[in-house]
């Protein structure tokens, strides 16, 4: 026979809870000895190790009864729901913790993977980091507004950096991101533009994929359209225009 402070040391949890267990009905409360002091057996050892068991995989007290007096297959079918539950909150916890190691990693954070892995790879292919801070911040404004949208404008993306030329407008754009709108580089910006439009087989055009309003609205007011991007985009319009 052991005292309340050893029963509650064994099973892991406090006096004050086993008492809370006697008072729920949960674990029945042995008579005194002749000292006033309760004991307890064996019985009592399994009976609270099963209730801290349950309580500690989180079933209500309420609950626990029902569990423990269920017969052979439906508590082992109340066991497996606990255990599916369980398995559910780890995951979970699993997806926290994975969020939590990319605070830093503001790429991964909030876009999905592909999105990730191309903005990877316009920074291998020289592309400044001006240029793609701009891109990461317009494909999590559309993510964030029309998320079907990146499934239809990723693909276009994608190929149209197999195409050295339309790289190479890339890193031009890149390079007058802070450029005042009557720079000297824009003329032949512009020109190599309007070319790589033109040749762009229609299948590959960005101009296919419909990008909501909201999105555009949004990339507006954010200021990621550069002065000398926008003189580029008259000035292409007016090359394309004349052809």
């Amino acid at each position: 026979m052991i005292t309340i402070g050893q029963l509650a040391s064994f099973a892991g949890c406090t006096v004050k809870a086993v008492r809370t267990y006697h008072a729920r009905g949960l674990l029945p409360e042995p008579p005194r000895d002749a000292a006033g002091y309760r004991r307890y057996d064996a019985r009592s050892v399994v009976d609270l190790v099963r209730i801290v068991t349950l309580v500690r995989s989180g079933v209500p007290l309420a609950q626990v009864p029902a569990v423990l007096g269920a017969g052979g297959e439906e508590q082992q079918a109340a066991v497996e729901r606990i255990d599916a539950d369980l398995g559910r909150r780890i995951e979970d916890l699993r997806h926290r913790r994975e969020q939590l190691r990319l605070l830093r990693a503001p790429d991964r954070l909030c876009l999905p993977e592909r999105v990730v892995a191309y903005l990877e790879r316009l920074r291998a292919l020289g592309v400044a980091e001006a240029y793609v801070a701009v891109e990461r911040d317009g494909w999590i404004l559309a993510a964030a507004v029309a998320p079907a949208s990146v499934g239809g404008w990723l693909p276009v993306k994608e190929r149209l950096l197999d195409d050295p030329g339309y790289v190479e407008v890339l890193r031009g754009y890149a390079a007058v991101l802070d450029a005042a709108p009557d720079d000297p580089r824009l003329d032949a910006l512009a020109a190599a533009t309007a070319a790589l439009v033109r040749r762009t087989p229609q299948e590959a055009d960005p101009a296919d994929v419909d990008l909501p309003r909201a999105v555009l609205d949004l990339l507006a007011s954010c200021g990621t359209w550069s002065p000398a991007w926008a003189a580029l985009g008259e000035r292409v319009g007016r090359l394309l225009a004349e052809r």
